[in-house]
């Protein structure tokens, strides 16, 4: 499997953006997202399956002899943001990115030609399987004699996946990958209740079950924690975004004291810290995604820090939105209160960003 990549400008970049705004414009934006919350697998596979069709979105990082398109990261970075704005319930992130990229980084010929081509043409979609219950510290899934037993939580969208990549320690060895099919004899996948109802987590329970061991280099979690970093910030600075849009908008439209609230001069000043914050956001975000996309050296710090600043400032941004917009904030029918759920989730999933820091500031001494 040949990894280039193919040269994509700016200009093609922000045309695929547009591609899937356009999209999600035309589907209700979050319209989808509450549909999705009481739907089977709790995932729009009607906009999934247009999402992979029409613009190719699970193709991006796949090699071109693997069936995808050749792009980098960047490219899905790109649709990862507009996705974020929406909140759009799709296996994006956690099927085109997470076990995507597993297979990606573990390189190995068979299991590429095996899986990908089904991945790239959004035909199926695999789940990956990659913490216990304290996070990617402790596996929850140990192999012994190819036989997988244990339970991975926090698996974002398993309930829909086909496939299940499934990072295990055995006795005394170091981390492995292996893939199961996700109706397996001796599979359980078990809802997971969620503070964020816009992404499906879940925990997935293995008894004894036969599965393919996949050849991967040892430092496999850490690459892929470094990638779930960089890519998840650029969905957060969509929802960033998206939150500060919603909340400017209202405060053009409410009234207090005979004038819009917006006009207000104390408010315009919370305002404008919430854009500093979502610019210095997405600034910090695409050096991270950058550098992930060419394999540089400071990928793992730039994604650290992706991860630090994105999630407190989407956190930040989001309080704001929902003191700014008052009383409707908190409400079930204003979409700002999912934004708010998702910021605080999402700043959780893959780590705590103070235990990031803190495992970071250790291996400095």
């Amino acid at each position: 499997m040949t990894t280039e990549t193919l040269a994509i400008s700016a200009e093609e970049r922000e045309a695929l953006a547009e591609a899937v705004r356009d999209l999600l414009r035309r589907r209700g934006d979050t319209a989808s997202v509450r549909k999705a919350m009481a739907s089977p697998g709790r995932v729009d596979r009607g906009l999934w399956e247009t999402l992979c069709t029409e613009i190719g979105v699970a193709a991006l990082p796949i090699p071109e002899d693997a069936g995808g398109a050749g792009a980098s990261w960047a490219e899905s970075a790109a649709v990862l943001e507009e996705l974020g704005a929406t909140l759009s319930p799709v296996p994006a992130f956690g099927s085109s990115v997470l076990a995507t990229g597993a297979i990606l980084l573990a390189q190995d010929d068979d299991t590429a030609s095996q899986l990908l081509p089904a991945l790239a043409a959004g035909e199926q979609t695999a789940a990956l399987c990659w913490a216990g219950e304290r996070g990617w510290e402790t596996p929850g899934v140990r192999a012994d004699a190819g036989l997988l037993s244990g339970t991975a939580h926090f698996v974002v969208d398993a309930e829909s996946a086909d496939t299940f990549l499934v990072l295990a320690s055995g006795p005394g060895e170091p981390v492995t990958l292996h893939s199961v099919a996700a109706d397996a004899a001796g599979v359980t996948v078990s809802p997971m209740p969620l503070l964020d109802p816009t992404r499906a987590l879940a925990s997935v329970r293995f008894d004894e079950v036969a599965s393919t061991a996949i050849p991967a280099p040892a430092d496999l979690a850490a690459r892929l924690r470094t990638l779930g970093w960089a890519l998840l910030s650029a969905e957060q600075v969509g929802g960033a975004q998206r939150a500060l849009d919603l909340t400017v908008e209202y405060t053009k439209s409410r009234k207090q004291f005979g004038r819009t609230i917006g006009s207000f001069q104390a408010l315009k000043h919370r305002m404008a810290d919430m854009y500093v914050l979502v610019e210095t956001a997405r600034s910090i975000s695409r050096a991270a995604v950058a550098a992930v996309a060419v394999d540089d050296p400071e990928a793992s710090d730039l994604a650290l820090a992706a991860h630090v600043y994105c999630s407190d400032a989407y956190r930040r941004i989001t309080g704001e939105a929902i003191q700014l917009h008052g009383g409707i904030g908190i409400t079930w029918e204003h979409d700002i209160q999912l934004y708010f759920k998702r910021a605080q989730a999402s700043s959780q999933l893959l780590g705590a960003p103070h235990l990031a820091v803190a495992e970071a500031a250790a291996r400095l001494r």
